[in-house]
This record gives structure tokens, sequence and C-alpha cells, in this order.
């Protein structure tokens, strides 16, 4: 993603890295590893959080250009835009201990790690990244980080499910889940359990993982209450809406933050399928921090959560309504919901991997 994104994982382990190391470090932002579709054309842009914003003084944001020809055989040859950038990547490293970190596969990873290749080695697989892709650009993807995996000198997996495919090559992975940044969480709010309405909230992108008909679903088993969607939508409702959904566009970081601290209950209604399979959601995380208990469908890293506190994994939509009723009815604890976000915080999690000396 680029530097000038909502902020996620790889921006919160470069702050983390510089203030564990004080090193300044150089953001490549990503290109397009498949060929284009004319659906990109229809796309709408997501909105930048930070754009505008100026860098920190350690940090420098190089943006190579290149061709969507990536899945193409000799595409590195032919994308001599990349030198510059390359370049500049070894002059930074000349004479210095240097990590480079891939947040994603690509012949312009697999390039740098063979320019500096006395460097120590990062892959953070954050995703199963070919699932997005279809026909060639999905088997070359898949290619392209099998050689990334075998390539580096330490490879972190955010899921159970990376976990199980990458241990049969790499059995010296290790599991570094997901966190959120405890620095930015507002504090957590007691629930009014007699309020009314209440307030059944998602915040985050709306795309092909996004399961609507669950969430119509569960707007009709509560009919009195509001559920509320907070974000871009790259994927239309396929019905009408009841009238009890609420949608918003999405919005900065901080303003996502506190309109979750005024629900509810939090959502997340993602689809069961390949996309979704090895997603371990940051949400989760804000959700529970801010003392909300939290709904789920049954996908990626929620499948093994349905035993802890205040987390309620939904089978179907049969269950809906039941699982809505002991959401509401959940311990209202902001001691606890502080204390997990302090157990779940990017830096006790990264400090835990032992990556640096």
């Amino acid at each position: 993603m680029p530097w000038a994104s909502f902020a996620q994982r790889p921006q919160k382990f470069v702050e983390w890295f510089h203030a564990r190391t004080g090193s300044d470090v150089i953001w490549v932002d990503p290109y397009p590893t498949r060929l284009p579709r004319l659906s990109d054309l229809r796309r709408p842009r997501p909105a930048k959080e930070l754009a505008g914003h100026a860098l920190p003084h350690w940090l420098r944001v190089l943006k190579p250009l290149a061709l969507p020809i990536e899945p193409l055989p000799g595409s590195g040859w032919i994308n001599v835009f990349w030198r510059p950038t390359l370049c500049a990547l070894e002059r930074f490293a000349q004479g210095h201990d240097t990590l480079v970190v891939a947040g994603k596969p690509s012949v312009f990873a697999l390039e740098v790690l063979k320019r500096l290749e006395h460097a120590r080695s990062l892959y953070d697989a954050m995703d199963e990244f070919p699932a997005f892709y279809t026909g060639f650009s999905r088997r070359a993807l898949a290619h392209r980080e099998a050689q990334l995996v075998a390539r580096v000198d330490t490879l972190w997996v955010t899921s159970t499910r990376l976990q199980q495919h990458w241990g049969l090559v790499r059995p010296d992975l290790q599991y570094v889940a997901n966190a959120l940044d405890d620095t930015l969480m507002p504090a957590p709010r007691m629930r009014d359990h007699d309020a009314q309405p209440k307030v059944f909230g998602y915040v985050g992108t709306i795309a092909s993982w996004f399961d609507w008909d669950w969430v119509i679903a569960l707007a009709n088993a509560r009919p009195q209450d509001v559920v509320c969607l907070i974000g871009p939508v790259f994927q239309a409702a396929p019905a009408a809406l009841p009238a009890n959904i609420k949608l918003l566009p999405g919005c900065h970081h901080a303003a996502a933050l506190e309109a979750m601290r005024n629900f509810d209950v939090g959502l997340i209604p993602f689809l069961r399928n390949d996309l979704t399979a090895s997603v371990d959601p940051i949400k989760f995380y804000e959700y529970r921090a801010l003392n909300l208990p939290v709904i789920s469908t049954d996908f990626g890293e929620m499948t093994y959560r349905a035993q802890e506190s205040g987390t309620f994994i939904s089978a179907s939509q049969h269950d809906i309504g039941a699982l809505a009723a002991s959401a509401l009815a959940c311990e209202n604890d902001c001691a606890a919901a502080q204390a997990f976000a302090a157990r779940n915080a990017w830096r006790a999690r990264f400090d835990a991997a032992n990556l640096l000396p």
C-alpha cells in the first residue's frame, strides 16, 4: 500500500522499527503486479488519509514507475523505469547494516533482495495474495511469492491459515498476529444498556468480501435498532436495503475510532472464501479495545475466536438474532478493554517477535 494511505500494519511496523533503532527508512510505494482489467477504470479511489502530511525527517518515500505487465515473462527487464529506485536503495544500504522488508510479493522485491544480498531480509505475509488475482496473474504471483518465501531470512505470517500453508516449506516461520495502535485509541466508554436504539456498527472497506446478505438479515432481525456502515463502497448492495441500515462515507482513522466508540456492538460481516481465509481483521482488536462486543461471521482468524470474551461467531443467518441479544448483554468492563489494548498494541506484538538484535 502507498505510505499516504490509511495507516495499517506496514506503516506501524516502520514506525516501530524507527522507534526501536533510530534508523532512517526508505519506503517503496507499490506498483501494479497484475495485468490491467477494464473494471479498474470504474474503481473509485480510496481516500488518502495522509495526503499532504509532511513526512517524518527519517523517512523517504520512493515511487517506482512500472508498466502493468508484471505477470509476463521478462517484465523485470522491460520495466527499466525501476533503475533509479534500485540505485537509490543500493546507495542507501552501502556501508550500513540494512533490513529489507517485503510486504507484497513482486519482481521488484526479488530484485531488491538480489542486489542487497548481504542485507537481512523479512517477508511479512499478511494475506493470501494470489487469491486477489485471477488467471495468469494469479499463477504468476503465486510463483513470485514462493520465490520470496524461499529467499528471505525471516518469514512472518499473520494468520493460522498462512501458518499452515507456509509451515510446510518454512518450518522456521513466526506467527505474528495483527494488533492496534494504542496511542490512537480513545478511552473506552461504558455502554448504556438502557439506551435505545442500539447501534450495530462496521467501519472499513465494503468490497467483494463483504457479506451484504448477512448484514441485511441482521437489520431485519433488529428492526428497532440501527446498522451503521462506515467506509468506501466498492461492492454495491445486491438488493434494496432495510430502512434501518445507515451508510456513511469513509473517514480518517481518528474519526473512525470515535465513531466506533459510539457503537453498541462491532460487526465484522465477511464472506467465507479464499479472499478472507487468511484475514486477521485489525478492527477486531480496535472494537474490543473500545469495550465493544463483536459479532463476526465465521471466516479467517475469527473462526478461532469463538471462545474469546465478548466475541460471538455467526455460523449462518439463522443465529443472528440470538447472537445480537447475547452481545448486547455482554459484560461491560472498560478496565478489561484497556488491558486488552495494552496486550495487543503493535509495539508489544513486534517486540515479542525478537526481530531486532
